[in-house]
């Protein structure tokens, strides 16, 4: 087996399974990304309040982490297959070939408009003109997109585990990053806030915020509710939609889904209310509207020449994965060309969707519409996987039948999808069509397949499939108990001086970083962190590379 073999078709060998630290790093670094930017901004210019953004994202946030831990982990660590495979499964070779196309097209999409935001801080260093409309008007930015989207496809193709190990090294720094932007603008907007004898550090911050940043206007058609919708929907094609069942198979434990609260609540919650201080400052510093700004301009503003490197490693870190589950969709539809192959031709293809920016001007609609159009799938899915066996229905019923295509389970879909529609129509919100959309669907799958088939026992079939998974199970199961006592005697705990070395230097790094961050809010002078920002990231880019390198040279048994 090559260590490129990512079991496209096939259940992870336990061996390949992943430690914990890789899923930490890869929800951390993911939803770390050049968007927040672009979606903390949009939450000032939406004209919430601060209390409005701050339990909006909490329940918001939350609500994802549990979808995550509760219904996509478990499903994906209890098959150990791609989305792809065990919607084969369920839906047959039709469904199949017209979800990949769906899914591996807005996943395209989705990873471009990372390209996308990447490519707009880059500009910035070329004096590339901004590209406000749907197609480039600059030769220099086309060319910044392409490399940026040649870069992100070569990690993309390497498979999960590279994947994992570029977040690894970039996580904690992105995620800082967003901390100091932050304290370096509420420098600049504490300046221009009175302070009132009496006040508290916290009913300090509650006044900058309300008179500059969230400031809750009373028009505002959206509250705390769009704002805990959007948290939880906007993620939705993964946790939901369970297209990261394609990553989650490699956990060691399906509790490894619950890794997803750090990228809700450090990155999507910690960043987008950094993203959005860091908005209003830029905006007010450069006198401009803060929807007139884009990412590369914000962080440009807060975070100097160190603020254009930030946006363009988010959207690397954000748009691997995408590209990798992309390229998974693909692989399904052409199963004889390599993954590797067919990533590489999904990152081309991506590479020119981010040429065209018409994504980034409508994201927050873009990712809201994505997950709506694939969470129905998710609900068939969890439908059959969850809930078959206790309506007496049997499982993967249409696979024992031999049928091309599961049609209840497409009709199930296409209904759900015109439902939205119609609620939509009604005036329901487009972050408000999850749960009807989602009940319909598995209403509406319950009972079309109970009326096809699903009834029927299947006896001598679902014995030899169960039978056939029991004994997977119970091979992964032994080989994590092996695996186990083999770590309890790996000498794991001694590490060489050079690693230990290099993890403090990224450490004592990563605190200089915060500790000039903390300097410029004291000092009301946003300029330590413009003019000093660069030599800590360099040190902490460095060691953390090396620090890695070291770490991944370690067995197996050392890795978790």
């Amino acid at each position: 087996m090559t260590n490129n073999n990512e079991f496209e078709r096939t259940a992870v060998r336990p061996e390949r399974l992943e430690p914990a630290r890789h899923f930490a790093a890869s929800y951390s670094g993911e939803h770390v990304a050049g968007t927040e930017f672009v979606i903390g901004a949009l939450f000032v210019a939406w004209g919430v309040g601060v209390h409005d953004i701050l339990w909006g994202l909490l329940w918001g946030n939350l609500l994802a982490v549990l979808t995550w831990g509760l219904i996509c982990a478990p499903i994906a660590v209890n098959t150990r297959l791609t989305l792809y495979a065990y919607l084969e499964r369920i839906g047959g070779k039709g469904i199949i070939n017209l979800y990949s196309i769906v899914n591996g097209v807005l996943f395209c999409v989705l990873a471009g408009t990372m390209i996308t935001v990447s490519a707009s801080a880059a500009r910035i260093l070329f004096d590339i003109p901004a590209q406000v409309n749907w197609y480039p008007t600059s030769a220099g930015f086309v060319a910044v997109a392409v490399l940026v989207g040649a870069l992100v496809t070569v990690i993309a193709a390497k498979g999960f585990r590279r994947v994992a190990i570029f977040s690894q090294i970039c996580a904690p720094w992105m995620i800082l990053m967003f901390v100091v932007g932050a304290l370096a603008m509420l420098s600049v907007l504490a300046a221009q806030t009175p302070e009132v004898p009496g006040q508290g550090v916290g009913q300090r911050l509650l006044s900058i915020a309300d008179t500059h940043i969230w400031q809750g206007n009373k028009e505002s058609e959206l509250g705390l509710l769009h704002v805990a919708a959007f948290a939880w929907v906007a993620n939705l094609a993964m946790h939901g939609g369970l297209s990261d069942m394609t990553l989650l198979r490699y956990a060691r434990r399906s509790s490894y889904g619950f890794f997803s609260a750090l990228g809700m609540f450090i990155g999507h919650y910690l960043a987008w209310l950094c993203a959005g201080v860091m908005g209003a400052g830029a905006a007010f510093v450069l006198k401009t509207s803060i929807q007139e700004l884009d990412a590369g301009a914000v962080a440009f503003q807060a975070l100097g020449a160190t603020g254009i490197l930030v946006v363009i490693i988010a959207g690397w870190t954000t748009s691997n994965p995408t590209i990798y589950r992309a390229g998974l969709a693909f692989q399904s539809l052409c199963p004889r060309w390599s993954r590797t192959t067919v990533t590489a031709i999904t990152g081309v293809v991506t590479t020119l969707i981010a040429c065209f920016p018409f994504v980034f001007t409508q994201l927050m609609s873009f990712v809201g519409l994505m997950g709506l159009i694939l969470a129905p799938v998710g609900a068939v899915i969890v439908t059959e996987h969850w809930l078959f066996s206790h309506l007496g229905l049997t499982r993967y019923w249409s696979h024992y039948r031999g049928n091309y295509i599961n049609w209840p389970a497409c009709i199930a879909w296409f209904i759900s999808l015109l439902a939205a529609w119609i609620f939509h129509w009604l005036g329901l919100h487009l972050f408000f069509l999850l749960l009807p959309t989602w009940v319909t669907a598995t209403l509406l799958y319950i009972g079309l397949a109970a009326c096809s088939g699903a009834r029927a026992p299947y006896n001598e079939q679902a014995t030899a499939l169960e039978q056939s998974e029991v004994k997977r199970r119970e091979r992964e199961r032994d080989y994590l108990l092996q695996f186990a006592r083999d770590k309890s005697f790996a000498g794991c705990s001694k590490s060489s001086l050079v690693r230990i070395v290099a993890l403090s230097v990224a450490v004592l790094s990563l605190l200089w970083c915060l500790a000039l961050g903390v300097q410029a809010l004291r000092s009301g002078n946003a300029d330590w962190v413009k003019d000093w920002l660069l030599i800590p990231t360099i040190l902490y880019m460095l060691s953390a590379i090396l620090w890695s390198f070291l770490k991944e040279r370690q067995g197996p048994a050392c890795q978790e």
